[in-house]
């Protein structure tokens, strides 16, 4: 048995207002095209929002979720399993990578537990409230999660999503914290763009030639034991994601029903964007891809989804850093967009 969603197309953000956004942008002081990536991403927040110009960013919200991976024993990282929680101790102070960047730019975070192989009982109780699991399956020797958890996790996703609109967010961030996380990631990826493990193998938080060789063997064989039972996208998750994955996905995909637009970070985050696109075709439209990470499957992955990074500064930190270290220039395009003088002010007799 494997976990199944029928797919459910998503409505794309506004196609009247993305023309209206596009007629103001062509209508501004300034050169044709001289705003370049800035005008694209400031029509398309337009779009998303239904409203020309688009509203300024004031409740930007990041979602990081946390878990632990069955093959981090197994040699696919720099860092030791016991990381994670950590980690997740280190948002909840507030003084993670991410935590700096996010304070700088005025982005709420809120870290999840959803698979820590911890119980984390010295964290706040919301943090722990959605776990599903302590660790999932080594992929290449057995299914990530079971059907069940699978669904549990995403429909988490779903809820906190859900949560995140209703506080207000008027874009939504995705992030992760999992050591060895880039190996499931990156084995979905191959799974759905049927991909050799070669291709889309990369070095993670930074494991030598060695480790990195060792990498794409476990990928390999995970790709190997799992043939032939991930044409369908939830069974991808089961079979290959962990829980921390599944419900990214979900928040995902619920973000994008709910018309709310989302800036994706790094390689997790695009493997869960493209498994969102596969069980609802055209989430996709509400989705920006923050910066381009070092890992070879994330930039397979955007190409296959035809999105183009905002940053590209050789980041591979994760949390969903590179995210907010975009929102800067989300809330450029939006400034230009409103602010900027129309040509018809400065020359009403043109």
């Amino acid at each position: 048995m494997t976990p199944h969603l029928a797919p459910k197309p998503v409505q794309p953000p506004s196609r009247e207002t993305q023309s209206l956004a596009q007629d103001r942008l062509a209508g501004l002081a300034t050169p044709p095209g001289a705003l370049g990536r800035l005008g694209d991403l400031g029509v398309w927040l337009a779009s998303a929002q239904g409203v020309v110009p688009p509203s300024p960013l004031d409740n930007i919200r990041l979602v990081i979720f946390a878990g632990d991976h069955g093959v981090a024993a197994h040699g696919v990282s720099a860092y030791p399993p016991a990381i994670t929680a950590a980690m997740v101790r280190t948002f909840v102070a507030g003084r993670a990578g991410v935590s700096a960047l996010a304070a700088a730019h005025d982005v709420h975070v809120r870290v999840l537990d959803l698979g820590v192989d911890d119980d984390l009982t010295d964290v706040p109780s919301e943090v722990i409230a959605h776990k599903v699991t302590r660790g999932s399956g080594a992929i290449h020797l057995e299914d990530a999660l079971t059907v069940e958890q699978t669904t549990q996790a995403f429909e988490i996703g779903r809820t906190v999503a859900r949560e995140e609109i209703a506080a207000g967010a008027q874009l939504l961030l995705s992030g992760d914290m999992g050591i060895g996380n880039t190996t499931p990631a990156a084995a979905i990826i191959a799974a759905a763009l049927g991909l050799p493990a070669s291709e889309v193998t990369g070095r993670g938080t930074g494991v030598d030639d060695a480790g990195l060789a060792g990498k794409e063997q476990v990928i390999d064989q995970a790709l190997g034991r799992t043939r032939g039972r991930t044409d369908d996208p939830m069974a991808t998750l089961a079979t290959l994601g962990s829980a921390d994955l599944a419900a990214s996905t979900g928040y995902l995909v619920e973000a994008a029903t709910a018309g709310v637009p989302v800036l994706l970070d790094g390689l997790m985050s695009v493997a869960c964007a493209l498994t969102a696109e596969r069980i609802a075709p055209g989430a996709v439209a509400w989705f920006a891809a923050g910066h381009r990470s070092t890992e070879p499957a994330q930039s397979l992955a955007l190409s296959k989804l035809g999105l183009e990074p905002v940053l590209d500064l050789g980041m591979r930190l994760g949390e969903g850093s590179g995210a907010v270290s975009a929102v800067p220039v989300l809330r450029s395009a939006v400034a230009v967009l409103r602010d900027v003088a129309m040509l018809s002010e400065l020359m009403p007799d043109a």
